[in-house]
């Protein structure tokens, strides 16, 4: 695999679509001065253009993309280089049916839209390999070119016959025999018990759709299957003589895919980034946004790239909402705090027509420079240029938020305590703010990762343990972790197969307490907890909680907090037990944030961290880079009113204002030597 790119600079531009100009050249020579103008450097150029690329069956034409990526190297503009296989052109679909995907219900697609194919189909595979093998020998050595873009935001599925014989040809490697499959999905249940792999079909509303365990390997299979594809592409651009990095841009907390498992497949991580500013306050979208930029970031733990984000509004939201004066500034400048080496934009020119003729660009219609997004996007361009020192510094981070997305897909299909919505994802993210509201940088993490750097780790709703999770989160705090276990923990193994004699399963005694049922709330409903007189962490405040309550048993467990009604009033809501050398913490119930904020500020404390902001005001956001001699200290305000942010005096100011003062998205970058 090709090493992690070293840039020397921010890169900054985005989506170009110069074939839908060839006939203006006018245009196309314009774009270049614009570009210049704006601080845009690099442009990521082919990945709608295989209809372009290949008009025929087996018939090329790369002249004009060699003359677009020539004209803007000659100044200075490097080029990202798309594979074209996540739109194929209409011929392919016409002539070979395999192509295009089938839905769960068996039906197949028309041609149309993008991502409308079959991973598994050998002539889709083919043609792809052999396209990108071609664009690897005529590009993959040339100067201006320095990552390849493999296809665009994969996601779906196809329930076609050869994904079926595939799925099969998948569980019998995973799972030997058909008695242990039985054994592991519990298909004696409703006697669906299977006497073959040739039996099982994917899941389907018309057919199965009960087995938990089917589901959740079904959507397994889907992610192996998507890697498998990109490694098909990838072995196309090896095979064609580059060995430039790759990268595939990922999406929003997108649950279709397992994006954990992209690691090894991927040298660069990239994400597509779209917030939703101003429908909330911007600093509840800026913790949301935050934690997307960790996650990704996590993957690797290494600079990543966002590889989209919207320098105006974008045209696919129910409401597209123009970005305020300042917002992209700071929304790009984000996205650099939490570890991204470029800001890209989708798209640098609007499109004159279909899908995507309104959606946000640099240069728009109008088609000239004085406009306020031009500016806008030419200022970020001058501010990555002033902070250049900082890219390629990386983050590290003594806290993780355990986020897994088998988990997730476990929680959404468990048919439990709450059908509507177990509020997951929420309860991750109120873990995930209250500690980086500490000032801390927050790794967000699956069940694959290591621990050993980890000094604390949230693992909000761990339903699952697979794979031995429990040994794992056992040994981590023997060797002094501080882990903060909640509610819905430890219920099944990997297959989804509930664990018997006693929850969380293995780590009954490390935690001190059983969990014995669990209360699920009705929305208008709420409890209390009530602290206890005494406790280690001093915690005196009443908090609400609500969706969900937990009744545990403790056998040797502190109690810190204590339901104040219903008729488990006086159960615990919080524990805490010494275990090894580290400290186990379990929060029975869905907490509200301030419970989180509250928290974490004293367990923090007791773990040894500290930030580098001895006071951090609400709605402000403090985020550390470094490189190995030198600490870059981001911080940002997102309240809607000026804050005051102390810095020690250790740290020099690199961008932004003198005065500790700061207004609305007002960013400040600051450094030390180590």
């Amino acid at each position: 695999m090709a090493k992690q790119m070293k840039y020397g600079r921010y890169l900054h531009g985005g989506d170009y679509n110069p074939e839908q100009w060839l006939d203006r050249p006018d245009i196309l020579q314009k774009d270049i001065e614009y570009f210049k103008k704006a601080h845009i450097n690099t442009v990521s150029v082919g990945i709608f253009s295989w209809a372009v690329l290949e008009p025929e069956e087996g018939k090329y034409n790369f002249d004009w993309l060699e003359e677009i990526i020539n004209n803007l190297y000659k100044e200075g503009i490097h080029t990202i280089l798309a594979t074209p296989s996540g739109a194929r052109p209409k011929w392919m679909a016409d002539k070979y049916e395999e192509v295009l995907r089938m839905d769960p219900d068996r039906t197949r697609r028309f041609f149309g839209g993008r991502h409308n194919h079959c991973f598994t189909s050998p002539v889709y595979r083919e043609k792809v390999h052999a396209i990108d093998k071609k664009l690897a020998e005529r590009f993959g050595k040339h100067p201006a070119v320095m990552l390849w873009h493999i296809s665009n935001e994969f996601g779906g599925e196809c329930h076609c016959p050869l994904c079926q014989a595939k799925f099969r040809e998948w569980l019998k490697e995973k799972y030997g025999t058909i008695e242990n499959l039985n054994k592991s999905w519990c298909t004696t249940f409703w006697s669906h018990i299977y006497n073959s792999f040739d039996q099982i079909e994917s899941p389907s509303t018309k057919g199965e759709n009960e087995l938990h365990a089917l589901k959740l390997d079904w959507k397994r299979f889907v992610t192996d299957q998507t890697i498998d594809f990109i490694k098909n592409e990838v072995d196309a651009i090896r095979e064609g003589g580059s060995e430039l990095p790759v990268t595939a841009n990922l999406m929003y907390d997108f649950d279709g895919l397992d994006y954990k498992k992209f690691k090894d497949v991927l040298d660069i991580v990239s994400w597509d980034n779209y917030p939703g500013w101003h429908k909330k306050e911007e600093y509840v979208t800026a913790v949301d946004a935050a934690m997307q930029h960790d996650l990704m970031r996590s993957i690797k733990k290494a600079p990543f790239l966002l590889m989209e984000s919207c320098p105006s509004a974008t045209n696919w939201k129910p409401i597209n909402k123009l970005k305020k004066p300042g917002m992209l500034l700071a929304g790009s400048l984000q996205a650099v705090a939490h570890g991204s080496d470029s800001v890209l934009y989708f798209q640098l020119r609007q499109s004159q027509g279909a899908s995507e003729k309104f959606h946000g660009a640099v240069i728009d219609h109008y088609g000239k420079e004085d406009t306020r997004v031009f500016r806008e996007v030419t200022e970020v361009g001058e501010v990555l240029e002033q902070i250049q020192e900082t890219v390629g510094t990386n983050m590290k981070s003594q806290v993780a938020v355990l986020y897994d997305r088998e988990n997730d897909w476990a929680i959404a299909d468990v048919q439990g305590p709450r059908n509507e919505d177990m509020h997951y994802r929420e309860n991750v993210q109120k873990n995930y703010r209250a500690l980086r509201e500490q000032g801390l940088n927050v790794d967000i993490i699956a069940m694959e990762h290591d621990l050993a750097d980890y000094k604390v780790l949230a693992a909000p709703m761990a339903y699952m343990f697979k794979d031995g999770y429990e040994e794992k989160l056992r040994t981590y705090v023997e060797n002094g972790g501080t882990l903060v276990l909640s509610y819905w923990s430890g219920l099944v193994d990997g297959t989804d197969k509930c664990f018997l004699d006693g929850t969380p399963y293995g780590l009954m005694d490390v935690t001190g307490i059983r969990s014995a049922e669990i209360d699920a709330l009705y929305d208008w409903e709420e409890n209390h907890a009530i602290p206890q007189a005494g406790s280690h962490l001093g915690i005196s405040n009443v908090y609400s909680c609500k969706n969900l309550c937990e009744l545990v048993e403790v056998s040797d467990a502190e109690v810190l907090l204590r339901y104040g009604e219903d008729f488990y009033q006086g159960y615990p809501v919080l524990t805490h037990k010494a275990f090894g050398k580290g400290h186990v913490y379990y929060v029975c119930a869905d907490m509200e944030l301030g419970f989180y904020q509250d928290f974490y500020g004293r367990a923090a404390a007791e773990a040894g961290l500290k930030s580098p902001v001895e006071f951090i005001p609400e709605g402000v956001s403090v985020t550390v880079r470094e490189s190995e001699d030198t600490e870059y200290l981001f911080i940002q305000n997102y309240a809607r009113k000026p804050q005051t942010v102390a810095v020690p005096a250790e740290y020099e100011l690199l961008y932004g204002t003198e005065s500790e003062v700061m207004a609305p998205l007002q960013t400040r970058i600051l450094k030390k030597h180590k």
